[in-house]
């Protein structure tokens, strides 16, 4: 390579190994002509390039070499710094074992990474967060992020908050951050970036190109999360809806990619490029997925008239994801919903009958968790399983008292039913998980929310929720303008 006196643009270096503990096999050696040792911008390449080595060779004043600058990565951060500067060579002072250094590199990189236990074959993870909010905010976000991750197998290696008064539009953080980003990687072993903010498809590409990592977004990461999950055939339309439709505008062609055609030989113009082929695929699927939607929600329509037709009252367990309401459901009817300790373990809606201690019969529908920034494409795909919130009597809303971010967590579901338009169900609030938290705190939540205490899995804590909900249902029945409503509420002799 050939530059000028103050740049050498280094090519695109993506053919070269890298990541899982490994450097790139390639060391960088170039001249500095002002005299000047390692500048910054020769670091940010060392990291930036996982190259092994960087070294500048200074002039004298008649052209020959002088002095040989050399650096080097560390598996460790040491005073603060994740490089080593080695002491100026003389010209002839080179007698070096370059490649003896670089394999016990490598070997202190894979050492500190296997030192951080993971289960095997899941995926090694640095998240990440750029945020102007205040530091506790922040850290409530990481630990859900961090918690999102583990519920699609993925190993968090590392984590790093960077608060910053404006977010960067390119990388989201600073060019300095990024290089932090780069070696953190490398020395706990990572090939993998998750940002805690959503990002825009020039953002991705552009952080992707620098640090040649697999980057992700929260997004992403909870549409995966949803992907695992779906069993059912409508659960799995409604995922890939959702996965196509936040794909497409992020659909764009790398390098040679761009100019690639698909068009026939003796077709008429070049044709499509590969590109376009792609998005109009994209297209295509999605308009299949949303008329296979719209059939299920006909089907469902019907069979809420039918259920409507029989006058039941429909109670719809709704809370944060992973608060015990497949387990509520379990418990109140006797039945086994799969119910784990794991975000959206339940992402198909099940509804079951429930006869109440006075006789009166009710359905009762679990439905899947809501969680903060539940991605738009989400609540579009799932309009069709949110539907049957829209025919309940009444609203379980169930919420982790034992969880540190409970009042957010409260906050966040109250706002989504806002955007559903569904406020206007009545709301009981019930607080899961009493045996984990002291008595006076459950009196003082259960008075400040006008919430019923229980333990989820004990049916015995149950009976006052029962009586909450039986007093809710008479009411309702007692109501003139109810008992005249096209929703009839039976209650069996």
């Amino acid at each position: 390579m050939v530059g000028n006196h103050q740049r050498i643009v280094i090519p695109n270096l993506e053919k070269y190994r890298s990541g899982g503990g490994r450097l790139k096999g390639l060391r960088c050696v170039h001249t500095h002509l002002q005299h000047e040792p390692l500048t910054q911008d020769d670091l940010m390449d060392l990291a930036l390039l996982n190259l092994d080595l960087i070294a500048a060779v200074t002039m004298d004043e008649h052209g020959r070499p002088q002095q040989i600058h050399a650096a080097h990565l560390l598996p460790e951060g040491r005073n603060g710094e994740n490089w080593e500067i080695l002491a100026p060579l003389g010209s002839g002072q080179l007698d070096m074992d370059c490649q003896g250094l670089i394999r016990s590199l490598e070997s202190e990189f894979a050492r500190k990474a296997r030192a951080l236990k993971v289960k095997r074959k899941w995926e090694r993870a640095v998240l990440v967060s750029v945020t102007t909010a205040p530091k506790d905010v922040a850290q409530d976000s990481m630990a859900e992020l961090t918690e999102l991750a583990e519920s699609s197998r993925i190993a968090v290696v590392d984590t790093l908050i960077q608060h910053r008064h404006r977010i960067d539009p390119r990388f989201l953080v600073g060019e300095g951050k990024i290089s932090e980003l780069v070696i953190l990687a490398l020395q706990r072993g990572a090939d993998l970036l998750i940002f805690d903010q959503e990002l825009n498809p020039s953002q991705v590409r552009s952080i992707t190109e620098l640090t040649e990592l697999k980057v992700i977004d929260r997004t992403q990461l909870i549409l995966d999360i949803f992907a695992q999950r779906a069993q059912s055939r409508e659960g799995r339309i409604q995922v890939e809806l959702a996965q196509l439709k936040y794909l497409l505008p992020r659909l764009t062609g790398k390098g040679t990619a761009m100019s690639r055609l698909t068009g026939g030989i003796g077709g008429r113009g070049p044709g499509e490029t590969k590109l376009e082929v792609d998005r109009r695929r994209v297209r295509d699927r999605i308009a299949h997925l949303e008329k296979s939607l719209a059939s299920i929600q006909r089907q469902r329509a019907q069979r809420r008239a039918k259920r409507n037709k029989k006058g039941l009252p429909v109670i719809s367990i709704i809370g944060y994801t992973n608060v015990g309401k497949s387990t509520l459901l379990n418990t109140l009817t006797r039945s086994s919903v799969l119910a784990e300790r794991r975000l959206f373990a339940t992402l198909d809606p099940t509804s079951r009958k429930k006869r109440l201690p006075k006789e009166a019969e009710v359905i009762i529908t679990d439905t899947v968790g809501f969680i903060r920034q539940l991605p738009q494409e989400l609540i579009t795909a799932f309009r069709a399983t949110l539907e049957e919130l829209e025919d309940a009597h009444l609203l379980l809303h169930v919420i982790d008292i034992s969880h540190p971010r409970c009042l957010h967590q409260i906050q966040c579901v109250e706002r989504i039913l806002e955007e559903l338009r569904l406020e206007r169900i009545p709301v009981l609030r019930v607080l899961n998980k009493q045996d984990l938290v002291g008595p006076k705190t459950v009196r003082t939540l259960a008075r400040r929310w006008d919430g019923v205490p229980i333990s989820a899995n004990d049916e015995h804590t149950l009976a006052p929720l029962l009586e909450r909900i039986e007093s809710h249902i008479s009411r309702l029945r007692k109501h003139a303008a109810y008992a005249g409503a096209a929703k009839p509420i039976a209650v069996s002799a």
